[in-house]
């Protein structure tokens, strides 16, 4: 079973969660350690393919989305964890997107550190 290593604040930010969605988010973060994938977890856009994953919960009214790679062969990297604040459409924020990327760098930089 891969570990999970948190980026940031995503830890903090998952643990602030109604407990429905850290129980969702929690299993599908399993099942990636265990090398596989639940069918609500989507590729996020703008990564070139599956690396980079996505799983949406709707709890209440509000949306709530965790963002997590399996780029790396021996490690699950949790890159982001947030509630959807924009209720304009369902594209993932620019601001969020960007502090994914920021943190996937960071991630394959310690990944190639350790």
């Amino acid at each position: 079973m891969k570990p999970l290593k948190w980026v940031g604040s995503s830890l903090s930010d998952l643990q602030s969660f109604p407990k429905l969605v850290r129980v969702s988010i929690g299993y599908a973060l399993d099942r990636a350690q265990r090398g596989g994938k639940v069918d609500y977890a989507k590729p996020l856009k703008g990564f070139g393919g599956a690396g980079v994953l996505e799983v949406i919960e709707d709890y209440q009214g509000d949306t709530y989305r965790a963002v997590y790679t399996v780029r790396l062969k021996d490690v699950v990297y949790v890159l982001h964890a947030f509630k959807k604040k924009s209720k304009h459409g369902i594209a993932t924020p620019k601001g969020d997107m960007d502090l994914v990327r920021e943190r996937l760098k960071r991630a394959l930089s310690e990944s190639e550190d350790g």
